[in-house]
């Protein structure tokens, strides 16, 4: 150990021929930094000397053909989008939901929604389905809204051809046995149970805001089975609600990441000249009822106290939405209708998030900043192809109702004010970014283009989009707020409502100057 520290301390010292040789070293290089003498001074948004200019894609002619469309020889129509993958997201989009239920039972397309993907005339149950699925790597899903049925299936795209004939077999030729529909009535049951039951009133909110604007109605009827609908609803009564509504002109073949040509070439094969499980199509005239908005309110009494226990129980809360009509996704003044919705903004009071999160838009800045109290403000925009709906929806606890109702009936009557030139700016960036980043997605493309052209035979592309976007001005934001505050307010309201404004005190306060409710004068509290 003795002989260790002895070296050490030589080593140290420089003592010794070795020591020394290794201490005559010259004296370290300079490293050069881009800001050092050796390089200049460019800033970064100048190009570098001596560098080849880059060359980038741009979008030629080529983009505006990017969507196609064929129409089949009996009316059905197949759009297509190509992409570069090895994968494909093919469906059929079909005008058919709860808003054509009017001379059925209501909850007809609540019950084809979990019948989605049962067995067929091909396929003896969802297993097989789902095997047939698994050999391309495929996975099914059905959606239902008030106004379009979605089959869609991503899989492989060498399995296209197979795809096409299971989406068909699907939904022209479903077997419905007496055991499926059973296992569907169990599942509608629970899923209204749940509805009931869940922390989230959004959905049911959602519910309540379309049945009180547009009463017994189109869109205003229930989109979920009614329970003392779910016994009565057979086989008799889907064979006759598909025969009117699944027919080929109300149908679109839509998929993204295949050729055009290859895709029509499958439609031909399984879509054209099949008789459906039903008989001849067309059996009743489909329903072509217009919306009617009538505005009004739709109250839920109910105790919120206990609907989330456990260590962190979420407190009692009274939900309000209040809306008011705005334009269909025909309009011109869609395009304004969403940037101020994306203006409004707003959110739970527990969300975390910058700019991106719409942490500056007016229901936070105006609301949730300001009223410590309020848990939720958020703004809707739901829009059909003849009406729309703007709406806030606004939770807080039961005592402080009329002062939340206030608070919003304000921030409508502010819509129609002045718009800042930087919110509406960071509003139609923001729903520019939003609009390009989903559409990153296969599946979300692959709805974009089967709504569209199901409801105008065409598709607007993004760059078309994202230019109507910029184009908006507070002029528009002005006029379309104008014309909605003349309608009459729809109201849903859910929880604890002995505070809740009378629905003619909101209408007189979304009719004033300033949006205050008129005052109430009571002897005894």
């Amino acid at each position: 150990m003795a002989a260790v520290v002895a070296a050490a301390s030589r080593l140290l010292r420089g003592s010794g021929s070795w020591g020394c040789s290794r201490l005559r070293f010259r004296a370290p290089a300079c490293r050069q930094f881009s800001s050092g003498g050796a390089y200049p001074n460019i800033p970064l948004s100048s190009p570098l000397p001596g560098v080849p200019k880059p060359v980038f894609a741009t979008a030629d002619g080529q983009e505006k053909f990017e969507t196609k469309v064929t129409t089949l020889d009996n009316g059905l129509r197949v759009a297509s989008q190509n992409k570069f993958g090895q994968f494909c997201t093919v469906g059929i989009l079909i005008n058919s939901g709860s808003r054509y239920e009017a001379k059925y039972l209501s909850g007809i397309a609540h019950f084809l929604e979990k019948l989605a993907f049962s067995s067929t005339a091909r396929f003896d149950s969802k297993d097989e389905i789902l095997l047939t699925l698994e050999k391309h790597g495929g996975i099914c899903d059905c959606q239902t809204s008030r106004d379009t049925t979605m089959y869609a299936v991503s899989a492989d795209s060498k399995g296209l051809d197979t795809v096409v004939g299971l989406l068909a077999d699907v939904v022209l030729q479903p077997r419905l046995t007496d055991e499926e529909l059973e296992l569907t009535r169990l599942a509608v049951q629970f899923e209204l149970e749940d509805l009931n039951m869940r922390p989230d009133p959004e959905p049911l909110l959602t519910e309540l805001i379309h049945e009180a604007a547009y009463r017994g109605n189109t869109v205003g009827l229930h989109r979920f089975c009614p329970t003392e609908n779910i016994a009565k609803i057979d086989r008799r009564v889907l064979h006759s609600y598909l025969s009117s509504y699944y027919t080929p002109d109300r149908m679109v073949l839509a998929g993204v990441g295949m050729e055009h040509e290859h895709l029509v070439e499958c439609a031909r094969r399984h879509l054209l000249g099949v008789r459906p499980a039903w008989g001849d199509w067309g059996a009743a005239e489909a329903d072509r009822s217009v919306a009617q908005y009538t505005g009004g309110i739709v109250k839920l009494e109910r105790d919120m106290s206990n609907v989330s226990l456990g260590p962190t129980p979420i407190p009692e809360l009274t939900h309000v939405m209040l809306g008011l009509e705005s334009c269909s996704f025909l309009e011109e003044d869609f395009i304004p209708f969403a940037v101020l919705n994306m203006m409004m903004g707003g959110g739970g009071s527990f969300s975390a998030g910058g700019p991106g999160k719409g942490m500056f838009t007016r229901l936070y800045l105006n609301v949730l900043n300001r009223h410590h109290w309020m848990y939720n403000a958020t703004a809707y925009h739901h829009s059909y192809e003849d009406t729309g709906l703007l709406c806030i929806h606004a939770s807080a606890d039961p005592k402080q109702v009329r002062e939340m109702v206030e608070i919003i009936t304000k921030e409508f009557i502010l819509m129609g004010g002045t718009v800042d030139v930087v919110e509406l700016e960071r509003a139609k960036t923001q729903l520019m970014s939003m609009l390009m980043m989903n559409l990153e997605s296969r599946p979300v493309i692959f709805e974009d283009v089967g709504r569209q052209v199901l409801a105008t035979g065409s598709r607007k592309l993004p760059h078309q989009l994202c230019s109507l976007i910029r184009n908006v001005t507070s002029e528009d934001i002005k006029r379309v707020t104008s014309r909605m505050l003349r309608g009459k307010p729809a109201v849903a309201a859910l929880g604890d409502l002995a505070d809740l404004p009378a629905y003619e005190h909101i209408q007189a306060a979304l009719s004033s100057r300033d949006g205050r409710l008129p005052r109430v004068f009571r002897l005894f509290r």
